[in-house]
């Protein structure tokens, strides 16, 4: 059935694909952003589009819900970087924000695009979502909480530099973690069958692409093999990054603009060394084969259709190189 839905995070190439599968799905869509420019994206077209501020309260209810019903939210949204004050402004501030003011609405359904690597939190943005999470479950709103492995874009950083004839960089062997990448449309069309699919109400639903999941080395190999070249890498050390991590933090306590590179650095170490998979609850190792997989496209048919100039490389934020 057809549902009325407030977007947020509509402007990012997830949320784009995701109004694009609402729309055509047949729900009547209302994108809430900031930035105008943004908003002219052809991907967004048969949504209605509202400008304000997701993070004032009286902007939402006055530009964007403008005492309207809706059947349901829909998020998007996330914090650019991942440091702690964003982190907690967008990720649990902002959100918090939104459910307030779409239960005052009389609005009784969220989707929630999360993050698989909460299920092991280190970091502030972790800890930001979590909290979010944690309010939406307990607010009485029907919600599905949709946690994504590795995005394709966030693993196409080097495609630049090896076509240039440069190395694959690695951290360690190459094989200290592993994801089951999720393309950005298959992740759309999972967000939107969330409305209509009761299977999918009062979950954490932990998703991943089709096939088995890669390793970095194995990520590059398929860069290489679609380039037709031979794999050429180069390894970084791990406790590389840990000094690096170890020298900004310690300056940091003098420098701002440090202390935030220092964040970057943590968050870094992290995805270099943790595993985008389910994390068995009992034996506390990541699960490949207990991690779910949807969708048809694979990271290998990326990876060509970028070679082929067929699509633009558009990372933004997600960019780890």
């Amino acid at each position: 059935m057809s549902k009325r839905v407030f977007m947020i995070g509509a402007t990012g190439t997830i949320g784009r694909a995701t109004v694009r599968h609402m729309v055509a799905q047949g729900h009547d869509v209302v994108c809430f952003v900031r930035d105008r420019q943004a908003a002219e994206n052809p991907a967004l077209a048969g949504a209605t589009i509202r400008f304000g501020d997701v993070c004032d309260p009286l902007s939402l209810g006055a530009d964007g819900f403008c005492d309207e019903p809706f059947d349901a939210v829909v998020s998007t949204l996330a914090s650019r970087t991942g440091r702690a004050r964003e982190a907690w402004a967008i990720d649990q501030a902002a959100h918090g924000a939104v459910l307030t003011t779409a239960r005052d609405h009389g609005i009784k359904q969220m989707v929630l695009l999360s993050a698989i690597c909460v299920q092991k939190p280190q970091l502030p943005f972790q800890h930001a979502k979590l909290a979010f999470e944690k309010e939406l479950i307990e607010s009485g709103v029907t919600y599905s909480i949709v946690r994504p492995t590795a995005f394709f874009k966030s693993l196409s950083g080097q495609v630049a530099r090896v076509k240039a004839g440069k190395p694959y960089l690695i951290f360690g062997d190459g094989q200290l973690n592993a994801c089951k990448p999720i393309s950005d449309d298959d992740l759309a069309s999972y967000l939107t069958s969330c409305l209509d699919d009761g299977t999918r109400w009062n979950r954490i639903l932990p998703i991943g692409g089709p096939g088995k999941a890669l390793t970095p080395r194995e990520q590059g190999e398929m860069l290489f093999a679609a380039l037709g070249r031979k794999p050429h890498f180069r390894s970084v050390p791990i406790g590389f990054l840990k000094a690096i991590r170890a020298l900004l933090s310690g300056a940091g306590r003098f420098n701002q603009s440090l202390a935030d590179k220092a964040e970057l650095a943590s968050i870094g170490l992290y995805y270099a060394t943790e595993s985008m998979l389910l994390l068995h609850p009992e034996t506390g190792r990541y699960d490949a084969d207990a991690t779910p997989s949807t969708g048809h496209e694979t990271l290998q048919n990326y990876f060509e259709r970028l070679i082929r100039q067929e699509m633009a490389d558009d990372r933004g934020a997600h960019a780890v190189f």
